[in-house]
């Protein structure tokens, strides 16, 4: 095949890229720019779309001898992922920049220009695995759980994945450590990258004042309706924060409190007990499934409402574009503008992800 790989400087995508080759495909490299301001030098594991994440991936490409490209995709970043994140905590939810990356730039935007030059697939460094039975997709949990990434997968249609190749998802990060090493490729030892790509200094909150401004609001205990204190915004709270609340006096108990619901309308962000962070009902909307099979009636299943963490086994229900979700045990934290992701478990062949919503409301 005619394969795009995307190299984004790490080590992850240079192996990827390398084992598209060795299946005998014919590899072209691309880069994406996605800052429009890109800083010269990371910082460790910090930063993202740097001068010198391009050029690792341009000497990667180099030793695999395969062509190499730096496209821009900067404005249409800034339009899909940053502003919706943006918008997404001025409307009191929480969303997952990764998700939205992964749905809109890398499978969207990367694969329709790649499909309209001629290319078969994009071949990416995530560590999910996928085959196609009787051309049907099925994406399923990596072999190393650690580092899986089939949850920032689940939104992508089976369209998608049927044009998509994840050459990681039966390898150890240790081992693919290992094989760039072995390569000669000088990322081999590079770190991963952590927090969101475009908030390089981690501070999500300083982030979203810069662009929201402040919107005065108080705190309000859940439970007597007290008013605890005044915050300068919901964008700066997320379901199941305990942190940084600037409430000064300590709860009748002395336990901590934490965010249990944000009304931006309101200004209004109601805290309690950690009692009542549990949610036991998941609703959701906006339903994909990978592998093209809708749920036929209640499904036993396991969910995942984060990234890393957040899995309980569930019975999950359709109806029309509503999936409702009865979770066999509570879960802390989980918030409107997550993506809860229902996986059936296979210990043999590793979890399938039957299907991904968009999480609207908890009970």
């Amino acid at each position: 095949m005619r394969v795009l790989a995307a190299m984004s400087g790490g080590v992850d995508s240079a192996v990827a890229a390398a084992r598209a080759v060795d299946a005998g495909h014919e590899v072209v490299g691309v880069h994406l720019a996605l800052s429009a301001k890109p800083g010269t030098l990371r910082t460790g594991s910090r930063g993202c779309c740097t001068i010198e994440d391009s050029g690792d991936a341009r000497r990667a490409a180099d030793i695999l001898g395969i062509p190499f490209y730096i496209w821009d995709f900067a404005e249409r970043f800034t339009e899909e992922v940053i502003e919706t994140f943006v918008g997404e905590y001025a409307a009191g939810r929480t969303p997952n920049p990764c998700v939205t990356c992964n749905e809109k730039i890398k499978f969207e935007a990367l694969l329709d220009k790649a499909m309209a030059l001629g290319f078969d697939a994009v071949a990416t460094g995530h560590y999910a695995r996928l085959s196609l039975v009787d051309g049907v997709p099925e994406l399923r949990r990596s072999v190393d759980s650690g580092k899986d990434q089939s949850y920032v997968l689940a939104s992508l249609t089976p369209e998608q994945l049927r044009h998509s190749l994840f050459p990681l998802g039966d390898s150890w990060k240790t081992d693919v450590r290992a094989e760039a090493e072995s390569r000669g490729l000088s990322v081999a030892r590079k770190p991963d990258s952590h927090d969101i790509c475009f908030i390089p200094d981690g501070d999500t909150k300083s982030f979203l004042e810069k662009r929201l401004g402040q919107r005065p609001g108080q705190l309000v205990d859940a439970e007597t309706g007290a008013v605890l204190g005044e915050h300068t915004g919901v964008h700066g709270f997320t379901v199941g924060q305990r942190k940084g609340l600037g409430i000064e006096a300590p709860a009748p108990d002395g336990r901590p409190r934490y965010v249990l619901s944000l009304e931006p309308v309101s200004g209004t962000v109601k805290v309690g007990s950690a009692r009542d962070l549990g949610v036991h009902v998941i609703e959701a909307d906006r339903p994909i499934w990978p592998s093209e099979r809708p749920l036929d009636g209640p499904t036993e299943c396991v969910v995942q409402v984060r990234a890393h963490g957040g899995i309980v086994e569930a019975v999950a229900e359709v109806s029309g574009d509503e999936v409702t979700v009865q979770l066999r045990e509570p879960l802390r934290g989980v918030a409107p503008g997550q993506v809860v992701v229902l996986y059936r478990p296979d210990a043999a062949e590793g979890d399938l992800v039957l299907g991904s919503a968009k999480i609207s409301g908890t009970r």
